[in-house]
């Protein structure tokens, strides 16, 4: 039997993520993923890639505020309200992976703090539901969508390719090197790779493309610190052409209202 062992939304694209015991099901993925995002001056997407030092801001829910406090600081966290009011926020274009989308802008107060912390001139915007990314069309169907995710609105990892890996490691590394939004255990290492698709309880998901997987794995979550592994050595077993993969993204061809909780079983099928 396969089944949801966690739950992971990441609010802030890059920032830490928050383990949940179920989420709501989205378009662009799941509640609250990936809503928010930090860029540059040029309003180009910043990433762990150039600061590894945003591992360490963690984030938080509360019914009505996202927070964010840094890793061991004794401070109050910074409180960044879940539905501002959109119309007294400056519009503007932001790139993430050459995709122009439009966002809102928060108060400076904000963007400051971060500025401050990250030693970065930056600004945090956030997707507004008006927006309309669309998902990489050369592996995802047609009216699919995504929020400030990398491509794909949803990461499936199964805990059975974690331990292949970890067995093979001279020291495990936690699912958290490779963020992913749904964790499962049962079958065998990398099998969610053939799958075409899989349900959770009446909702269909399909998978579309193996993840290509970059230097943010490389970064320890707890210190911000960079090393060699796990890419060096998935690139032994794990690499087709010039990439090298773990997990596999996936879109929602459901409808309406879902909700996915720990515990609910996947049914898998598999590809041609």
């Amino acid at each position: 039997m396969y089944s949801i062992s966690e739950l992971w939304i990441y609010p802030i694209k890059s920032l830490g993520g928050i383990s949940v015991s179920e989420s709501k099901v989205e378009i662009k993925g799941l509640q609250h993923d990936r809503r928010w995002m930090l860029v540059d001056g040029a309003g180009r997407f910043v990433t762990q890639r150039e600061r590894p030092a945003m591992a360490l801001l963690r984030t938080a829910l509360e019914p009505s505020d996202l927070l964010v406090f840094p890793t061991g600081k004794q401070s109050e966290p910074l409180r960044i309200p879940l539905a501002p009011e959109e119309d007294t926020m400056e519009r503007v274009m932001v790139d993430v992976w050459g995709d122009r989308c439009a966002s809102k802008v928060f108060p400076d107060s904000i963007n400051d703090w971060f500025s401050g912390i990250l030693g970065q001139s930056l600004r945090l915007v956030m997707m507004p539901n008006t927006t309309r990314r669309r998902a990489d069309g050369r592996y995802a169907p047609k009216g699919q969508y995504v929020s400030f995710a990398d491509g794909f609105p949803f990461l499936l990892a199964g805990q059975s390719s974690l331990d292949d890996l970890n067995r093979r490691l001279l020291q495990p590394l936690p699912m958290n090197r490779f963020r992913p939004n749904i964790v499962f255990t049962g079958g065998g290492p990398f099998e969610e790779d053939g799958w075409e698709g899989f349900d959770i309880g009446d909702q269909p998901f399909r998978g579309v493309k193996p993840c290509a997987r970059c230097v943010v794995t490389t970064i320890d979550q707890a210190t911000g610190e960079r090393a060699a592994e796990p890419l060096k050595t998935l690139s032994a077993y794990r690499k087709i052409g010039n990439k090298i993969r773990f997990g596999q993204n996936v879109v929602w061809l459901g409808e309406g209202t879902a909700i996915l909780r720990v515990g609910d079983v996947l049914r898998p099928y598999d590809g041609p």
